[in-house]
């Protein structure tokens, strides 16, 4: 089969296209022919070795695919702890779902990482309460898309989402945002940014930031929070170090910060189950709806990666193993 495949860490130019034998299921899993397989921002910081868990070579990159059983079966969706860009992959029965007719390979692969992810970010972590005020970091990304539009569906007072380019910003008010601020206010100064959010939100501190940048983005949003409110933090995208929390800081303020990884939902299925059972029914009713960034063949990942580390990119990519 062809794959992509890393024998070295660094950039999109370790990416290389080669020709391997079909993975071997083991039990309760099943060996699926890839339709598409879905590129996440996650996946440039595993080509680099610079993610949560230290990454071992060689390896085929890919966290989620659609595709059908061997030899024929139900379109499933699917989670994976890797190998999703190739023409075939094995995932474990309790971590694939059915995909409803109507909803497209891309919808379905927006919503398994990033749709969950965005599911309890603010369901499991923050524990949104209807009313509240909540700010979307990177607004018109993957996970961001799709956490404006829940946000508001579950009743949030405010809404604020953050984007690069006037372009992205308006997007992310057409998907449901109330109001947004560019990020590059940070760059210099967090407490500039703070200002910002707090400025969207009618001059008042905000509850909730889910927070995916780090670095000056992280210190302005945990300053912008209210009494009780709470940072999740779920990305490192700045590549920065961001600066430890004292507690005094947290207390003066009663706040929290909460850090969400979804790997960890996958030794817990029925967490997952939880998210992918309310997910897929609200994308084949229309209520939810994901943006679709963009499909490149799989012999174009290096492209792929390239446009996500740049921001070129809005909502979901996916890769067509058959091109």
């Amino acid at each position: 089969m062809r794959a992509v495949q890393i024998t070295r860490f660094g950039g999109p130019e370790v990416l290389d296209i080669v020709d391997l034998p079909d993975p071997t299921p083991g039990p309760g899993q099943k060996l699926y022919e890839v339709q598409a397989a879905g590129v996440n921002f996650a996946d440039t910081h595993q080509i680099e070795n610079s993610y949560l868990a230290a990454q071992e070579l060689p390896l085929v990159p890919g966290a989620e695919f659609v595709g059908t059983p061997v030899g024929g079966g139900q379109r499933v969706v699917g989670l994976l702890d890797g190998g999703g860009y190739a023409e075939k992959a094995v995932a474990h029965d309790v971590l694939t779902w059915p995909v409803p007719d109507g909803v497209s390979d891309e919808q379905a692969l927006a919503v398994v990482l990033q749709g969950a992810t965005a599911w309890h970010l603010l369901r499991t972590s923050a524990h949104m309460a209807e009313g509240e005020s909540v700010v979307v970091i990177a607004g018109a990304g993957g996970v961001g898309s799709l956490a404006v539009q829940l946000a508001r569906h579950w009743g949030a007072g405010r809404v604020i989402a953050t984007a690069s380019s006037p372009e992205k910003r308006a997007l992310a008010e057409d998907l449901g945002a109330h109001a947004t601020v560019d990020p590059a206010l940070a760059d210099d100064d967090p407490k500039t940014f703070t200002g910002a959010l707090r400025e969207a939100n009618g001059g008042k501190p905000v509850d909730i930031v889910l927070e995916m940048t780090g670095g000056n983005v992280f210190a302005g949003s945990l300053s912008a929070l209210a009494p009780f409110g709470r940072l999740v933090t779920y990305g490192m995208a700045a590549r920065q170090e961001t600066t430890a929390v004292p507690p005094g800081a947290l207390m003066q303020k009663s706040r929290a910060v909460i850090g969400f990884w979804l790997a960890h939902c996958m030794a817990r299925p029925r967490m997952l189950d939880a998210a992918m059972n309310e997910l897929l029914p609200m994308v084949a009713d229309g209520v939810l709806k994901p943006v679709v960034g963009g499909r490149y063949p799989l012999s174009n990942v290096r492209d792929a990666h390239q446009d996500l580390l740049a921001r070129r990119t809005t909502g979901k990519l996916v890769l067509d193993p058959a091109r």
